[in-house]
């Protein structure tokens, strides 16, 4: 026996990640291992391969193969070739990188010189190597335009690696950490992929130790409290953080963390922005005395000024005429806009001038689809959603239904054309931005501007808007695919602010596929106490008993058995016996002409369902499986009222469960349309004399 010892061995393991030797192994002996050793053997007359590339290791008429000691690896038998080199090298990252979508600045964007100038005493009167910048501020004063400007000015000097982060969320935050440790190479194959979390962490390790140059921009921070994954501080000075939010909570200041209070504009930046963003537009016709008494009227508030600006550019209204149309619009606010209702003191100056230029918008082409597009748009995440849900089925339907043209126009059909030609218009007005190359946050609506825009909605439209939203997020939940976690995160923070905006719609309406789509989607930590609250809901929205409910619960005990929280999963589950108990069905007619066989068959298949109603519940996969087979049986025995009737109920299911877009759902649905038809041919031929269209046999799923 031979046996070579190594610091830590990488020649046996397979899948590992590690550079290895490839090994060949002939006619072995037995293998034996101990104390954490690796023993390396094979099996008689057989070529057993390991390779991960680097060299070669070649055994022939091997005996027995033992290895003593901790991390050694034995190889038996007569070695006639050893060849060990070390892998190729990998191809070097190219610096600088760029993460995350980094809004593009304003037109005429003001540099506000005072205020980055508090930024950077803040940082560079610090004694700590590495220091947080809080921008903290109402909304639409421009916090996020500020943090934009430190990250382009970031790139253009050199700095290795720039990062914007939403930090609306923390799956969002996680999200983006995790892509950053693959972008950058944190760490080894082996460690990377294990999850999201993981990979995360290892980013933020990444961050203390490397002495490349970075800077990460967590821009809205919602939740500073839930907020652990702040950067730490770098071992070499490379470091920078600067995080956007709206709150003032003392949090925000600990942990080496300075905030700095962002206002409004002030006079002079106010009127200098109008100066010079009419000018960049070769308006500066525009510009008259009245400039300085308009932007006072906006309350020197960014955004609002970003509106007004953006009307007169297109509508060629000078500043006189466009205040005297913002006080006139200011005065109908009452109505919808309550004054009690501006919590933050900004919002009527920016629903103002988001009436104006929501007037206009509607009756520019593609006439009458503003007002639904941006009624939409408000219910989403502000920090964005995919271009590809404006394409949805379930967005088509209600743009075409919504949309309001003047009586003396037909009403045209409404595709993917229309709906970005009025996503554009919408931009162009600045109401929204709509940037393809931002990936799953292309098309955005400022928070303030979408606070406006529901509470000018009329509740009457609320419903229908709800409804619309859910389905188009549940097309893109069907279709999302595994292991995408930007979009992921993308889509469950628009789920989150759909449900807070809809309270109970989501419910009422049998829309909530969405919110247990997200519940399975969550990381482990936020996962448990998403699906405590979840159930809650549940029972008071459909009952203790009902299937859904069931199955929500069932949720909540697995995330809880991969918490290893075991003790909490059994008892969710043991509470739910009684429930499903009661479910049991124990009368079940039979079909009179049927056979022996036939009965015995239909007895056993409406048992197996039975059981699954008792133990899974109605809405489990393995259930609605065999509710669809025993359908099948009652129509291929001639029960075609009982089979379309079973059908129906296990179509609901599937919807409810997998979705309307899943591939099981749209099987059963389009079965039973083809049994639906074949009655009415039925029908037809009994009255006309003709023959119904046959059908092919076959499983209705899976």
């Amino acid at each position: 026996m031979r046996q070579f010892r190594m610091g830590r061995s990488s020649g046996a393991r397979e899948g590992s990640g590690e550079a290895m030797p490839s090994v060949s192994v002939r006619e072995s002996g037995d293998a034996i291992a101990v104390d954490g050793a690796e023993a390396l053997s094979g099996y008689r007359g057989s070529g057993r391969q390991a390779s991960a590339g680097g060299g070669a290791v070649r055994v022939e008429r091997s005996g027995d193969a033992v290895a003593l000691g901790a991390h050694a690896v034995a190889i038996s038998g007569h070695v006639s070739k050893v060849l060990l080199s070390a892998p190729p090298p990998s191809r070097p990252l190219d610096w600088p990188i760029r993460l995350g979508s980094v809004p593009v600045l304003a037109s005429a964007f003001q540099d506000r010189s005072a205020v980055r100038d508090r930024i950077d005493r803040a940082r560079d009167g610090h004694a700590m190597v590495v220091l947080a910048q809080v921008l903290s501020g109402g909304g639409g004063v421009g916090k996020t335009q500020l943090a934009a400007a430190y990250a382009h000015q970031a790139l253009v000097d050199g700095v290795d690696l720039v990062v914007w982060v939403d930090a609306s969320d923390v799956e969002q935050v996680i999200a983006r950490y995790a892509h950053a440790a693959h972008a950058v190479e944190a760490a080894s194959d082996r460690l990377l992929g294990k999850s999201a979390e993981s990979d995360a962490g290892l980013f933020l390790h990444w961050l203390a130790t490397t002495r490349r140059s970075w800077l990460i921009v967590l821009d809205d921070l919602t939740d500073p409290e839930a907020m652990q994954w702040w950067p730490p501080a770098s071992a070499f000075g490379c470091g920078r953080v600067v995080a956007t939010t709206r709150r003032h909570d003392a949090a925000l200041s600990g942990g080496g963390r300075a905030v700095v209070d962002i206002d409004t504009y002030s006079a002079e930046e106010a009127e200098a922005y109008l100066h010079e963003r009419l000018s960049s537009a070769h308006a500066d016709h525009l510009l008259d005395t009245q400039a300085a008494v308009l932007a006072e009227a906006l309350g020197f508030l960014p955004l609002a000024l970003s509106h007004a600006a953006a009307f007169m550019v297109n509508e060629d209204v000078p500043c006189a005429e466009y205040l005297r149309r913002f006080n006139d619009s200011a005065a109908h606010l009452d109505d919808l806009l309550p004054r009690a209702a501006d919590t933050e003191g900004y919002g009527r100056q920016v629903a103002a001038a988001l009436l104006l230029s929501l007037d206009v918008a509607q009756a520019s082409e593609p006439v009458g689809l503003a007002v639904p597009v941006m009624r939409l748009a408000a219910v989403l995440d502000p920090a964005g959603h995919p271009r590809s849900l404006w394409v949805s089925d379930a967005v088509i339907r209600y743009l075409s239904t919504q949309r309001t043209t003047p009586p003396d126009c037909a009403p045209t059909a409404i595709g993917p054309t229309q709906v970005q030609s009025a996503l554009r218009l919408l931009h162009r007005y600045g109401l929204l931005t709509d940037h393809a190359q931002a990936g799953s946050r292309a098309v955005r609506l400022h928070a303030l501007t979408a606070r406006a825009v529901r509470e000018c909605t009329p509740d009457a439209a609320v419903p229908e808007v709800v409804k619309t939203a859910a389905g188009a997020l549940t097309e893109l939940c069907d279709t999302v695919r595994w292991g995408a976690h930007e979009t992921t995160a993308a889509l469950l923070t628009n789920i989150d602010s759909l449900d807070g905006c809809a309270g109970d719609l989501l419910w009422q309406m049998d829309s909530h596929y969405v919110l247990r789509w997200a519940g399975r989607s969550m990381a482990l930590d936020t996962a448990v106490p998403y699906w405590r609250r979840l159930v809650g809901t549940s029972e008071r929205q459909l009952g203790r008993a009902h299937p859904l409910t069931l199955v929500a619960r069932r949720d909540l005990a697995w995330f809880c058995f991969l918490g290893r929280r075991d003790k909490e999963a059994f008892t969710v589950l043991q509470e739910d016996f009684p429930y499903q108990d009661n479910r049991l069905v124990l009368e079940r007619p039979r079909p009179a002409a049927a056979g022996p066989e036939a009965v015995s068959a239909v007895a056993l298949l409406e048992d197996t369902v039975t059981v699954r109603q008792r133990l899974l519940g109605s809405a489990d996969p393995a259930t609605l499986t065999g509710q669809s087979k025993l359908a099948l049986l009652y129509w291929s025995q001639g029960d075609k009222a009982k089979a379309v009737a079973l059908l129906e109920r296990s179509l609901a299911g599937y919807r409810a469960t997998f979705g309307p877009r899943h591939p099981y759902t749209i099987s059963v649905d389009n079965r039973l349309r083809s049994w639906r038809e074949q009655h009415t041919w039925r029908w037809w031929r009994r009255t006309r004399g003709l023959s119904a269209p046959t059908e092919t046999d076959g499983d209705v799923t899976q």
